[in-house]
C-alpha cells in the first residue's frame, strides 16, 4: 500500500513509525524495528526523517504538515526522551546535517533516540582531550551527502552510531561516501546486529546485547 498508493502516486502523506529501533525492548522482537530505514529508503519518492529529540520532532512535524514534495516516513521513539538540541550550533533544516556541537578532532554522526549514546561517547572523547563534533543526521532521505563528505574531510576520526540494522542505514551510506571521496579519516560504525536477539530487558539491555553501549563503543574507538 505504501509503495503503490503513496510513493508511486507521490502523495504528500506522512507515515509515522513510533517505537524505532529496540526501544520497545520488553515487548520482544515483534515490536522491534531494526530494518525500517532500509525498507523505506528503497522506495522511490519516499523521504525519511528521524528526529533525535522532542525539539527536533516538533520541527519535523511542522515540516511534514506543510510540505508538498511527496510521502514521508517519520521515525520517532516513544516518550520522555531528553532534548539535546537546545543549544545546537545549527538550526533544523530538512535535508541538511545539523551540528549539535562543533569540534576539530572527532565527529560523531547519529540520528534518532540513539543520540543519547552519541552524547555519552562524545563526553568520553572530551575527557580524553579530544575536540568533538556531534551531528544529527535527522534527514535520512534525501541524505546530505555533501555534508557527510565535508565531515569526513574535516575530522581525523569519524564515528557513526545508529539503532538500525547494518544494511541500508547511515553506517553503510557513510562508508560509501568515504570510499567515493577517498576519505583518509578513521571510520568506526556501531549498528544493531543482523540478528533477532532473544534477550529480555530494558532498552539499554537490548542495546548492550547488540554492542551499542558505552563500554563496547569506547573499546571500539580506542578509548578503553
Amino acid at each position: 500500500m505504501v509503495r503503490d498508493d503513496l510513493c508511486y502516486q507521490n502523495l504528500p502523506v506522512t507515515v509515522v513509525g513510533m517505537g524505532a529501533g529496540v526501544i520497545y525492548s520488553t515487548l520482544g522482537g515483534t515490536h522491534h524495528t531494526q530494518e525500517d530505514i532500509a525498507i523505506a529508503g528503497a522506495l522511490p519518492n519516499m523521504q525519511i526523517i528521524a528526529p533525535c529529540d522532542p525539539a527536533e520532532c516538533t520541527e519535523a512535524t511542522n515540516y511534514c504538515a506543510t510540505q508538498k514534495k511527496g510521502p514521508i516516513y517519520l521515525r520517532i521513539g516513544k516518550a520522555g526522551e531528553p532534548n539535546y538540541t537546545d543549544k545546537a550550533v545549527d538550526p533544523w533544516v530538512f535535508g541538511k546535517l545539523r551540528y549539535i556541537k562543533r569540534g576539530s578532532d572527532v565527529c560523531i554522526l547519529s540520528y534518532g533516540i540513539i543520540m543519547q549514546k552519541a552524547m555519552q561517547l562524545a563526553e568520553r572523547f572530551e575527557a580524553a582531550g579530544k575536540s568533538v563534533s556531534v551531528i544529527s543526521c535527522h534527514t535520512m532521505k534525501p541524505l546530505d551527502v555533501d555534508g557527510i563528505a565535508e565531515a569526513l574531510a574535516r575530522h581525523k576520526h569519524v564515528v557513526v552510531i545508529e539503532e538500525h540494522a547494518p544494511q541500508g542505514g547511515l553506517a553503510p551510506r557513510t562508508k560509501q561516501i568515504a570510499w567515493d571521496t577517498r576519505a583518509t579519516c578513521r571510520l568506526d560504525t556501531f549498528t544493531l546486529q543482523d540478528a533477532f536477539i532473544h534477550n529480555y530487558g530494558s532498552h539499554d539491555d537490548l542495546l548492550s546485547a547488540h554492542g551499542i553501549d558505552l563500554p563496547s563503543m569506547s573499546a571500539g574507538v580506542g578509548l578503553a
